[in-house]
């Protein structure tokens, strides 16, 4: 298997995570643990709205892997965006995460999967 298509296999199951998180887990409601932990973070009547919307912005993450578009500032985004999200719920409600304070462990393997796709796999061949 070439670096390129194992590249496009990773996007897609990055993608995936991205997906499944907001649509299923988020926006359908089909995990209500994560309004949970958003109505405790941020102490917000407004819970359901807010995670809908942030169901949607992973929605987005996902067509946003998957279209290809500045991919090195979309991986950068990501790492961003999964530190900052399990730094907060490991610090506020490590009681509510599936797995607790071990959340930070899968966590720190989807950043560095996220790292090795984009910048190990995906490495643009420069030419002299």
């Amino acid at each position: 298997m070439t670096n390129r298509t194992a590249h496009k296999i990773i996007s897609c199951c990055i993608a995936a995570i991205w997906l499944a998180n907001g649509l299923f887990c988020k926006v359908l409601n089909l995990v209500p643990r994560h309004e949970q932990i958003v109505a405790a973070i941020t102490g917000s009547d407004h819970s359901r709205l807010l995670t809908i919307l942030i169901g949607l912005s992973e929605i987005v993450m996902a067509a946003w892997i998957l279209s290809g578009f500045k991919p090195r500032l979309n991986a950068i985004a990501q790492i961003i965006v999964i530190a900052a999200m399990n730094t907060l719920e490991f610090i506020l409600v490590p009681d509510l995460l599936l797995w607790g304070k071990f959340n930070s462990v899968f966590a720190l393997l989807l950043i560095l999967a996220i790292y090795f796709n984009e910048f190990t796999l995906n490495k643009k061949t420069v030419k002299p």
